[in-house]
């Protein structure tokens, strides 16, 4: 066996196309039932009702490097883009929009306060239709040798380094202020964090330059697609086969296990020196979320019209309502009112729900391993800006931290980023090295979220991993 992969998330699955691209013998190994990882689906409420059990909208996965290079269309995947990315809605009735045009965009933050506007402008257009080109060395390890487009890289990173804290200051009205604050809490970190600002921008600029779609029929059609290919290219899964020792697989020249650090620990087990494995058991987890997914009899009620035409919507009307919800989470303590991520696919996508009925899909963050329930808060929150919307739920699944975990073992207390974003935790995990994906063991790699870039369904950290065991083990990576 050339090489052994476990876990059959997006990373790993991408980790092991990438080997099987190259020419290599591949075997997964997967202790669910069902590959994905964070990109499954299933009917977690009542018959016919298809909910994406972690992930569900996924930006940077239709602009993936690496899910471009792939082909999975070829393979099913087809991506559903609602008519807006996100609307982010206000008590008055109005929302603010984020769009396929920038323009459209700083039109609508323009409203009450014109100047708004410009500044968006100003800030998304040195990047506009350059994707191709700052995604490759965006969506890497920031220590890994030259980028391709080093000056390119360098003007997104004077922005991007920044806290969203000290992007909101470039704005002066709220609209703006509370957009930038709800992409910007997609890190799970306080909205003072260095580079949230960053994160902020790069979800603008997925929005306007790939769109913020789903895949039809749900998330699971995304590993789907990952699986079908591999398999064309000889690969082989093993499904329901839980992995606690590397000792227990086939002899292999590689092995990338698509895990968290602490687990890395235990399955390499006295093939890493001790210093180093303490190390990763001490990696540190970010705050937990509590997930609700929803079969409604209709569409959400929602107030402002702008909404009824977006996949996803923000819910937290102010930039100080939004950072004292994620202050509160990285202090040990539940938000009095949460800040909420919604997706509404059915609206666009009809295979989610029976004709008429739709699914709504609501996460909060709470303290990693928080045990209580937060159904009321988030239900009250959503009330705010959809009145009446209690009266659609037909049947509700709610998920706080421990059955988070319970669904996938990556996201231990409900952390679903991969470890803590906070500081400069985002991007050098799961420690500061030029190669994150090694280990002391030439042979064995860690492919998991706790890997730069980090959290989202995009395989990058899958793909360098494959890309470095090539080099490392096999001789090179193709292209290079």
């Amino acid at each position: 066996m050339d090489a052994v992969v476990v876990g059959a998330g997006p990373n790993g699955l991408t980790a092991a196309v990438t080997l099987a691209r190259a020419g290599l013998a591949v075997h997964v190994y997967e202790a669910a039932a069902t590959v994905g990882g964070g990109a499954r689906t299933g009917e977690l409420t009542l018959p016919g009702f298809h909910h994406d059990v972690c992930s569900a909208v996924h930006p940077l996965g239709a602009g993936s490097p690496a899910f471009r290079e792939l082909r999975l269309e070829e393979h099913g995947l087809t991506w559903v883009e609602p008519p807006l990315p996100l609307a982010h809605p206000f008590p008055d009735g109005t929302a603010v929009t984020l769009a396929r045009s920038a323009e459209e965009t700083a039109a609508s933050l323009a409203h009450g306060v014109l100047r708004d506007g410009a500044v968006y402008r100003r800030l998304v257009e040195p990047f506009l239709g350059r994707w191709d080109a700052l995604a490759p060395d965006v969506l890497r390890a920031p220590l890994a040798g030259l980028p391709r487009h080093p000056w390119l890289l360098a003007r997104f990173g004077l922005r991007a380094v920044a806290p969203a804290a000290l992007l909101a200051r470039l704005f002066r009205g709220e609209r703006a202020r509370a957009l930038l604050a709800g992409l910007a809490a997609h890190a799970v970190a306080p909205l003072g964090s260095p580079a949230t600002g960053g994160v902020a921008l790069l979800f603008a600029l997925a929005a306007h330059e790939v769109g913020w779609p789903f895949p039809r029929g749900g998330s699971q059609a995304l590993a789907d697609a990952l699986a079908a290919r591999l398999r064309a290219l000889g690969g082989r899964i093993e499904t329901g086969r839980p992995v606690t020792s590397l000792a227990e697989l086939p002899p292999a020249r590689a092995y990338l296990l698509d895990v968290m650090p602490e687990d890395l620990a235990v399955l390499a087990g006295d093939r890493l020196p001790e210093r180093f494995a303490a190390r990763m058991r001490r990696y540190g987890h970010g705050p937990g979320v509590f997930k609700i997914d929803y079969a409604l009899s209709g569409p959400v009620p929602w107030t402002a019209a702008e909404c009824a035409r977006a996949g996803t919507v923000h819910i937290g009307p102010t930039f100080e309502e939004i950072g004292a919800a994620l202050r509160a989470d990285h202090r040990g303590v539940v938000p009095r009112v949460p800040f909420l991520i919604a997706a509404q696919p059915s609206l666009f996508d009809g295979t989610r729900a029976p004709t008429g009925r739709h699914v709504l899909w609501v996460y909060g963050h709470v303290p990693n391993g928080w045990r209580g329930d937060l159904t009321e808060a988030i239900e009250r929150q959503i009330e705010r800006f959809a009145p009446g919307f209690r009266e659609c739920v037909l049947a509700r699944a709610a998920a706080g931290p421990a059955e988070i975990e319970a669904r996938d073992r990556n996201d231990p207390g409900g952390d679903i980023a991969g470890g803590r974003c906070d500081g400069l935790r985002l991007l050098l995990r799961p420690r500061p090295a030029v190669l994150p994906y090694a280990t002391p063991d030439r042979t064995v790699y860690l492919c998991s979220s706790a890997t730069p870039p980090g959290p989202g369904v995009h395989g990058m950290c899958g793909y360098h991993a494959a890309r470095a065991a090539l080099r490392r083990v096999f001789g090179g990576a193709p292209g290079e």
